[in-house]
């Protein structure tokens, strides 16, 4: 019974092994990156709260305090992330160490 092929067979068992993990890492890259939009990427609230580990009404007050760049598309706030880069680094205060 040589000739017969199932999915116990080591080759065919490894072979659905890779497809598993070509489709995983597919996946991650289609969740990771986004198409630029003239040149820049934009984040979500939820992304952009995430990224930065504090809440969505954290980014809601700097949004009204002026500290914080962002587009009003109906009910809809959007960040460029070249503006949020730029802010991070205009804020960064080196060790005086």
């Amino acid at each position: 019974m040589e000739g017969i092929i199932s999915k116990k067979t080591g080759s065919v068992h490894r072979f659905f092994g890779l497809l598993d993990n070509i489709q995983t890492r597919q996946e991650r890259l289609a969740e990771d990156n986004r198409p630029l939009f003239n040149g820049g990427r934009f984040l979500a609230d939820k992304e952009l709260s995430d990224l930065l580990k504090i809440s969505c009404r954290c980014l809601q007050d700097y949004r009204d305090q002026g500290r914080i760049s962002y587009i009003r598309l109906g009910g809809k706030i959007l960040y460029r992330v070249s503006d949020i880069k730029k802010l991070l680094e205009d804020n960064y205060h080196e060790a005086l160490i």
